[in-house]
């Protein structure tokens, strides 16, 4: 593999050069927090239909998915019934989930990852990859659907680990609170704002070949299962 072609500097001129950078990231920094503040204060839209979930401890509803916290951070991780696995991009994000629920709990924060594969379909691909975040399966229900996340009319694009499937699936990331039972959506996101919470790519940024994803097919063309590389 060539070698990165670079320019060399003294230490004393790093040292300049990369505390006139820390100003720009601290003022991305700081536009990120006032950027989150906008994103916790948006207006909520109260739930109203009842959506059952298929878990490992039976089927719950969405307040029950909560698990005695007032919010519930969802990942709609693209795995649809009948497929032999998960995409492997949302595999590759959700090798970041582990921290998240064991950490978020802490902070009054439930999280689910959320599939329309059957919750068996589910289990076996989780043993697989040898994850212990908790994952549920919405099979019988429209909550893909009605979160966006789902399509009954897909797009000509195709899965690409598996061309005989069409490609229904997109991911996303939904938050909810919930007072009592009432239940309220308060955000969502999909494509590149999921990013925040993949410490992968984040750890690409700063190396320096950076994701080096340029003359891909598509950017993330060179991501596999884990167990696939």
């Amino acid at each position: 593999m060539a070698a990165v072609k670079h320019q060399v500097v003294s230490r004393e001129e790093w040292n300049e050069q990369r505390a006139e950078l820390l100003k720009k990231e601290k003022e991305l920094t700081r536009a990120r927090d006032a950027l989150t503040t906008e994103i916790r204060a948006l207006p909520w839209v109260k739930i109203e239909k009842n959506y059952i979930f298929h878990t490992t401890d039976g089927d719950k509803t969405l307040p029950e998915l909560f698990d005695g916290k007032s919010q519930l951070f969802v990942y709609h991780l693209m795995f649809g019934p009948g497929w032999k696995g998960a995409c492997p991009i949302c595999s590759f994000w959700a090798e970041n989930f582990t921290a998240l629920h064991y950490h978020l709990p802490h902070r009054d924060v439930s999280f689910k990852a959320i599939s329309r594969a059957t919750l068996d379909e589910i289990q076996a691909y989780r043993k697989r990859m040898g994850w212990e975040f908790d994952w549920v399966s919405s099979h019988d229900s429209d909550f893909n659907y009605d979160f966006g996340t789902s399509s009954k009319t897909p797009p000509v694009k195709k899965f690409p680990d598996e061309p005989h499937l069409e490609y229904t699936e997109q991911p996303g990331i939904s938050v909810f609170y919930r007072d009592g039972n009432d239940v309220y959506q308060t955000y969502f996101n999909t494509a590149r704002g999921l990013e925040p919470i993949n410490a992968i790519y984040a750890a690409l940024d700063l190396v320096p070949k950076g994701r080096d994803e340029e003359g891909l097919e598509w950017p993330s063309a060179w991501i596999k299962r884990h167990d696939e590389y």
